[in-house]
């Protein structure tokens, strides 16, 4: 050890050891390309024509936006997550990344993307997505979720707001269509999180998180995911009926509606410890909301391209 270490160690200063990847890891990389893409597609859809550069500066204020919320997340729930095997190697309770080096991450990233996007873009948008590092951090990870087993329910509206920040940065306003969008992911979110809860009950249980299948059991968490998936199929198919999406996207997304009450329907029928149908849902469930969003963008962009050769 060094001389400079021995005096750090000293006054009680810790020297960080974590490294760039871990920092990168606290962004919650999945959860932040997910909230990044479908902003994108919010912001696309959008009418009118969005200077590039605007678009780039937006895009990549939601990003940090969205990673400084997954930062502060992770700092608050290090204590849970340290009890769960799929989250246990996450960086602050693997004890690479210090809890305060988190918190200033996450405080830091969540200032430069607000005033980033406010300042360069629209300050409407830039307050949308204030709020959703709010909801996320304050209402959902600090109170809902370990307090209500209607968690995810609550707090999907964090995760369902991009596509109306990328449509506010895009037109000043928040539109019909763009809440549209934001109906899709709200309601996708339960089935989602609660296939998942199924077949991950004892980490939760562990955790003392109250989610659905803890709370009310398999069967209602069952009968609940089944009845979210017959909302959320008719749904994904109005930006069709609403006259911003072509028949091809109206098919497609019925079709993948009528996959999504299928799976669901195979796991309101399978044996409470019978897990594949909860697994492939939950797949499933990823596959959808992709999908939906990136035939969206395909259809936009070619109908605004058939207009253009008209």
């Amino acid at each position: 050890m060094s001389t400079r270490e021995n005096r750090l160690k000293d006054t009680g200063i810790r020297l960080s050891e974590a490294t760039a990847a871990d920092f990168f890891a606290l962004l919650k990389p999945r959860v932040m390309a997910l909230a990044v893409f479908t902003a994108f597609v919010g912001l696309m859809v959008a009418p009118g024509a969005t200077n590039p550069v605007i678009a780039v500066i937006a895009i990549g204020a939601i990003a940090i936006g969205a990673g400084a919320a997954g930062a502060l997340n992770m700092w608050y729930d290090a204590d849970i997550d340290a009890l769960m095997s799929r989250t246990s190697k996450r960086p602050v309770p693997s004890g690479r990344v210090a809890p305060g080096e988190a918190l200033g991450f996450g405080l830091v990233l969540s200032a430069l993307s607000v005033m980033t996007l406010g300042v360069l873009v629209s300050w409407l948008a830039a307050s949308l997505l204030a709020f959703t590092i709010f909801f996320y951090v304050v209402i959902y990870t600090m109170w809902l979720k370990r307090s209500t087993p209607q968690n995810i329910v609550i707090g999907g509206a964090a995760g369902a707001l991009p596509p109306v920040i990328g449509w506010a940065a895009a037109t000043g306003a928040i539109g019909v269509e763009s809440l549209i969008l934001f109906l899709i992911i709200f309601l996708w979110t339960p089935p989602h999180f609660w296939a998942l809860a199924l077949f991950k009950v004892g980490d939760y249980a562990a955790a003392g998180i109250p989610m659905m299948p803890n709370v009310a059991g398999q069967a209602s968490t069952r009968k609940q995911i089944f009845a979210y998936s017959l909302f959320l199929a008719p749904i994904g198919v109005l930006p069709w009926a609403f006259g911003y999406a072509s028949g091809f996207y109206g098919i497609a997304s019925a079709a993948l509606g009528t996959g999504f009450i299928w799976h669901a329907w195979k796991v309101l029928v399978a044996p409470d410890k019978e897990m594949k149908p909860a697994k492939a849902l939950f797949a499933f469930s990823i596959l959808y909301l992709f999908a939906i969003f990136a035939i969206l963008l395909a259809d936009t962009i070619a109908m605004r391209g058939l207009m253009s050769a008209a």
